[in-house]
């Protein structure tokens, strides 16, 4: 299961000290947020130190940051860079194939 980030303050704390970082951000009202949740929790299994997630209430401010315009967004971290994101599509969301793909290109494998 992937672990839930409560403030931005804990996202750059785990973005300095993790080599390599998946950042769901959603909302908890949104249904492809929701929808999508369960295919990452999946991806996250075995690969947990690497799989965060974020919901936007009460974290506004780092949900402008990082330009989420579109739930659900993914975005993976390299040394605390951005390196490569997935935005949600407008009244669509993400799907499986996405995150596999982003998944793959980051050479991540399950621990």
């Amino acid at each position: 299961m992937s672990q839930i980030v409560q403030s931005g303050g804990e996202l750059q704390g785990i973005l300095k000290s993790e080599d390599m970082v998946f950042v769901l951000f959603y909302a908890s009202w949104c249904p492809f947020s929701l929808r999508f949740l369960q295919v990452y929790e999946k991806h996250s299994r075995g690969r947990e130190k690497n799989f965060f997630r974020m919901v936007i209430d009460g974290n506004e401010d780092v949900f402008e940051n990082y330009e989420i315009e579109v739930y659900p967004s993914v975005i993976f971290f390299k040394k605390g860079e951005v390196v490569r994101r997935l935005d949600g599509k407008h009244l669509a969301g993400l799907d499986e194939k996405q995150l596999v793909g982003l998944i793959d290109w980051c050479g991540l494998k399950r621990a």
